[in-house]
């Protein structure tokens, strides 16, 4: 799914990236000013939970129509609108006077953001081939995420005591206006990419189904699991989602296409993001709380506290962009998802009268490495053998199963710490509430290393077929049945080739029995327009051609191919036995 434009590809990750630490800090930032934003507009204590519960159902309840939209609507388009909507809601809620004037100000910050997250991520996956590129640009992109998270504790005790509440919301008007600068700088319009009209009726099921989820969930700390309230609001969820699954597997044109989950990269990428986002959430929240709560240490050396997690977290993802060079995402999930259930189990032992020095930064090392190492390799999986115009889609899907997975994980984990904890306030009770839950958040974790074992690809039953560039490889078709690619040459005796041209008027999936060359004969396949998914025997996922770009597929190995309408290419087939078998070892597989 990499695309060529001519474009600056360090302007796109840094667009990216400062658009990305702005999300995540802002979702950090407000957490630590709640008490002087309550004071200062007059908030009931009842509702001041929604200043933050505002942002997390808006961002989750769009993500995937923000996602879709960008494929369909062009991703440069979407981030740009997505980022000035975030800068006017930002100010909007630095100005407000009244409670509901914040409130609206922050669903609106969520909604942009729900357009401004996978259209980011879709721009780098676009623009940096799969493999070391791809993981080296998404390594930078985890750790400014995750330093946007980390910092956004901090700058909002700094902030909220120092400058004022209102701080904390206008402090994300400059960094839009960087990141605006970064995107006219080098990121080309990419324009719509998806076909078909708009699915209406699954934006609106999806929308509703994962909006009414995280409400039922992040409202669990009024309304217990079992009361009619949250049954009802998550009985009315599932049957919406229900009948977005219904609605996507007839749709011409889809929010999420079905089959989008066939490729185990995605599945197992999406699977393990949810229940590492459940740990890992759940692991940032009770900390935070012990710290202020039991070692009783103010916001602002709460906040600070969070440095070295942060540092590790880059740490992490150094390691991680060194073992993708060689290995796929997987080796890199496995490791940091072990480490980070270590790290969170141990901060599990933490004692009432502990220190930070003695309960936090020891496990936060070990926990924040094992973080970074998996935040690059799963968004890389994610995408894996994913089409460009559907690489929105990826995204929005991935970001979703993390938010969903946060909000899930914390909830209930802070049903549990309450249950533990009881009628008690006092630190050791607290203690024993947040140990438990930390236990259970590291055993998520363990559960996200069983699924990245159990369900995603190993290299040894991959098999990796490398793209050629027509353009840049130069690649020549002599009537004499001689091809030129680039420097190779590949030379067959006239008998031996077949060449057959093929245009799809329409969104056709071609299966083996229907080919019209034998499967037996070795092929080079050309797309010269339009955009071709191909299926290989033995291969977990397919592999992706856009214009301008070939591959050659060995004799009896392939399955199907997925043309998009309308596309156009060439297969050059010698058949076995020919000389093409003893072609250039060095020749693209």
């Amino acid at each position: 799914m990499f695309e060529k434009y001519p474009t600056r590809p360090g302007a796109v990750l840094a667009a990216a990236a400062v658009a990305q630490f702005m999300v995540a800090l802002d979702m950090a930032v407000v957490n630590v000013a709640l008490p002087a934003i309550r004071d200062a507009l007059g908030f009931e204590p009842v509702d001041l939970g929604w200043v933050v519960q505002a942002y997390a159902l808006a961002f989750g309840g769009f993500l995937l129509l923000g996602g879709r939209a960008a494929d369909l609507f062009g991703r440069r388009r979407l981030f740009v609108i997505g980022l000035a909507a975030f800068g006017v809601a930002s100010a909007a809620g630095g100005f407000a006077q009244a409670p509901w004037q914040l409130v609206a100000a922050r669903a609106a910050q969520g909604v942009a953001a729900a357009a401004v997250a996978p259209a980011g991520l879709a721009l780098l996956t676009t623009t940096f081939a799969e493999g070391r590129a791809r993981v080296r640009a998404l390594g930078v992109w985890s750790a400014v995420n995750a330093a946007g998270g980390a910092l956004g504790v901090l700058a909002g005790g700094l902030l909220s005591q120092y400058a004022g509440w209102r701080w904390v919301m206008l402090v994300n008007v400059p960094i839009v206006l960087v990141a605006l600068a970064l995107v006219a700088a080098g990121v080309p319009a990419d324009g719509p990419r998806g076909r078909g009209r708009p699915d209406v009726l699954g934006a609106v099921l999806a929308t509703l189904g994962v909006g009414l989820l995280v409400l039922g969930v992040i409202r669990t700390d009024r309304y217990a699991w079992t009361s009619p309230v949250t049954l009802a609001t998550l009985g009315a969820a599932a049957l919406l989602l229900i009948a977005f699954v219904a609605v996507e597997a007839r749709a011409s044109a889809p929010l999420v296409r079905l089959g989008l989950f066939r490729n185990r990269w995605v599945t197992g990428a999406n699977v393990f993001v949810f229940l590492a986002a459940a740990g890992q959430f759940s692991a940032f929240y009770f900390v935070s709380l012990y710290m202020q709560e039991v070692l009783r240490m103010g916001a602002a050396a709460t906040g600070a506290a969070f440095l070295p997690f942060s540092l590790g977290v880059v740490a992490g993802t150094i390691v991680a962009t060194r073992l993708g060079d060689s290995r796929t995402p997987r080796t890199s999930m496995i490791i940091g998802a072990l480490l980070a259930s270590a790290g969170t189990a141990w901060f599990g032992l933490m004692s009432a009268d502990g220190s930070f020095l003695t309960d936090v930064l020891g496990p936060s090392i070990l926990a924040s490495v094992g973080v970074g190492m998996c935040l690059a390799p799963v968004a890389a999986a994610a995408t894996t053998g994913v089409a460009s115009h559907e690489a929105g889609m990826a995204s929005g899907v991935l970001n979703s199963a993390r938010q969903i997975g946060g909000s899930i994980g914390m909830a209930a984990l802070a049903t549990l710490a309450a249950h533990r904890t009881g009628s008690a306030s006092g630190p050791e009770a607290l203690n024993q509430g947040y140990g438990l839950s930390l236990l259970v958040a590291g055993a998520l974790f363990v559960a996200a290393a069983v699924v990245a074992i159990t369900v995603l690809p190993t290299k040894g039953k991959t098999m990796s077929l490398a793209t050629i560039d027509l353009f840049t490889a130069g690649i020549r078709i002599h009537e004499d049945g001689r091809v030129d690619a680039g420097e190779r040459r590949m030379s067959g005796d006239a008998d031996g080739w077949q060449v057959a041209a093929f245009r799809a008027e329409t969104d056709a999936d071609v299966h083996a029995d229907h080919w019209e060359i034998h499967p037996d004969s070795e092929e080079l396949v050309c797309l010269l327009s339009g955009e071709l998914r191909f299926y290989v025997r033995g291969a977990d996922a397919p592999t992706t051609l856009t214009p301008g770009t070939a591959v050659i597929v060995p004799r009896d190995t392939w399955h199907r191919l997925e043309l998009g309408a309308p596309s156009d290419l060439l297969v050059i087939t010698q058949r076995a036995g020919s000389r093409l078998e003893e072609r250039a070892a060095g020749l693209p597989r």
